[in-house]
């Protein structure tokens, strides 16, 4: 089916306020679990663990440091569908009266040479902290504080990773910095029951992981980051965003602080009190920003969301109702995506240039594998021979852990197919041959690794040809004129030319423009029998710093038979000098070898 949409536009809000604290309480129930029986550990820890080799972000880094005296042995709350509670909040009772005893779990981080806490968890609430308290003043209220060091780095891969995840209900997923996501849901909310249905079965996923998750649907994507801030699991029709957002206090917008803090010292502490002003009024206090903000936030327009990953041309899926292991089934259902595939793109006359393949695991890991042609593929047999190939060739095997229940096969980037004759045109034939050897060869090793080489108008040898991967330029590189070798010549240049010449010592060479009779390269030592030469070659002056010296290259043979191209870099005399202006030896390098 094509990606394309014109349904009305429905953003899904995701924010995961304490992303940093919850990442490394998955990593340390991840570390019991490894070491115990999983269900004895839910019986002592009394919530739910992550599953074993999940692969969501990472835990603690190896520079991360554990302040506290004793670790924490059990996870976040399980409340994780309210926010933490803002300034001037009440403090609710714990739904979990087990976790009384839990020692509350702070995140730290350095800001202008204070130590602040960057995330907490519920028991750090429930005992009087906030983000922003310094560290020491943090101590003083709750002595028996477990402190761990921030990882922003690990914090986004984390991030990352649940957008993965979060693939299998939209390709439109976008970053909401430093802990929300964006999904853009028009036309495929009713894939999953509906708005609400799906909503649940984001949330309760991220929860059962052990995620805190604040989300909320609504027209704009301003407005649905606004409800999430303050609500949870609120669904905003179209053209109702500013009646939903009018009760919540400014600090929602997410605006500057100051700003914020100037609409408060103004007696507008809420949204709606600032949308009964005058757009002009606004602008003239606080910017046009400001105003632009606020009025994506009561959808009266918005600003299009950036998706991690470019919308694909076409995609088609297979959800399993049970998950699937077994390489069968997997290649089964690769073969009948790369039937559908290809007949959706064949109604629009159209070849795949790029094509992934991913792979969602039960336990939210994600493995895509990409395969790019050199020509535009319509027969589903060679879309399946070609992931075949890079299945074949993995240094990580593909694991499918405890099975995917979603199997995708996406074309990122297509062309239309020119129709040629191909009964009576041998060179067609061997064109497609060839471009379908590549293709396979670059599926098992490589796209970079296949190449071709086309001629450059340069006299510099290592400048003279550039190599280009041979999937996109094979073309080319079949119409390309190089220099013709004169019959019955040997060659002026070398068979294989080095990619750095490689240097050589000369005990001694006729000056100031001969030969080498001797030369040590590589411990081994080559007694010159014949010559050729010199060829001078000049340095492009106009692409160097005056540094690069003229070269003088020779043909030589030793006494075994072995040809080699060296040069001299440097004019005696004239190039080459001391600081004092006397002349120095110059140095010797071999460039290539002769057949």
């Amino acid at each position: 089916m094509s990606a394309n949409s014109v349904n009305r536009r429905r953003i899904l809000s995701l924010w995961l306020p304490r992303l940093p604290i919850d990442r490394i309480k998955r990593k340390l129930a991840q570390d019991i679990v490894s070491q115990a029986d999983a269900r004895d550990i839910r019986q002592v820890v009394g919530l739910p663990l992550p599953l074993a080799g999940e692969g969501w972000g990472g835990g603690l880094a190896t520079n991360d440091a554990l302040r506290g005296e004793r670790a924490p042995t059990r996870i976040a709350s399980n409340d994780a569908i309210r926010p933490p509670p803002q300034a001037g909040e009440a403090k609710k009772e714990s739904r979990f009266p087990q976790q009384s005893t839990e020692a509350p779990s702070v995140v730290v981080a350095k800001d202008h040479n204070a130590i602040l806490l960057h995330a907490i968890d519920e028991a750090a609430v429930r005992a009087g902290l906030s983000i922003g308290l310094p560290l020491a003043n943090a101590r003083a209220i709750c002595p028996e504080l477990t402190v761990y060091d921030a990882d922003p780095a690990a914090d986004l891969k984390t991030l990352n990773d649940i957008a993965d995840w979060c693939d299998r209900f939209t390709p439109l997923v976008a970053l909401d910095p430093p802990y929300g996501l964006f999904l853009d849901i028009t036309g495929c909310a009713h894939l999953f029951g509906g708005e609400r249905a799906l909503l649940q079965i984001v949330t309760n996923a991220l929860s059962r992981r052990g995620f805190a998750v604040s989300a909320a649907i609504s027209g704009t994507s301003i407005a649905a980051r606004t409800l999430t801030r303050y609500t949870s699991g609120q669904i905003v029709a179209s053209g109702a965003e500013a009646e939903a957002v009018g009760p919540l206090p400014v600090s929602a917008l997410g605006a500057d602080p100051a700003v914020t803090t100037g609409l408060r010292r103004a007696g507008l502490k809420t949204i709606g009190d600032v949308a009964s002003r005058a757009p002009h009024e606004i602008s003239a206090r606080f910017g046009a920003a400001f105003t632009t903000l606020l009025s994506h936030a009561l959808g009266q327009g918005d600003a299009p969301i950036s998706p991690r990953k470019p919308l694909p041309d076409y995609i088609v899926e297979k959800r399993f109702p049970e998950p699937v292991s077994t390489d069968t089934v997997i290649a089964l259902t690769l073969q009948s995506l790369a039937k559908m595939l290809v007949t959706a793109m064949d109604k629009q006359g159209k070849g795949a240039r790029q094509l992934e393949a991913s792979f969602f695991r039960t336990d939210g890991a994600v493995r895509a594998i990409m395969v790019e042609t050199g020509r535009p593929v319509t027969r589903p047999e060679m879309i399946d021979r070609l992931f075949r190939e890079r299945l074949d060739a993995l240094n990580d095997p593909l694991d499918p852990g405890f099975g995917f229940d979603l199997i995708r096969l996406a074309a990122g980037r297509t062309e239309i197919v020119v129709q040629q004759q191909r009964d009576l045109d041998t060179s067609v034939h061997d064109n497609d041959e060839l471009s379908a050897l590549i293709d396979r060869i670059a599926a098992r090793i490589g796209g970079k690794r296949v190449v071709v080489h086309l001629p450059l108008e340069s006299h510099i040898p290592e400048r003279s040809a550039l190599a280009l991967p041979a999937q996109h330029h094979l073309t080319a590189a079949s119409a390309a004129a190089w220099p013709e070798r004169v019959a019955g010549e040997p060659p002026l240049r070398p068979l294989r030319l080095f990619d750095r010449p490689e240097p050589i010592k000369v005990p001694f060479a006729s000056v100031p423009d001969g030969p080498p009779h001797q030369f040590t390269w590589r411990r081994a030592q080559h007694d010159v029998v014949r010559v050729e030469g010199p060829e001078r070659i000049a340095m492009e002056w106009w692409k160097q710093d005056g540094a690069s010296l003229t070269r003088d290259y020779f043909r030589v043979e030793d006494a075994e038979g072995q040809r080699f191209w060296i040069f001299r870099d440097g004019l005696y005399e004239s190039e080459l000098r001391d600081e004092q202006g006397k002349p120095v030896p110059a140095n010797w390098y071999v460039h290539g070898l002769f057949a």
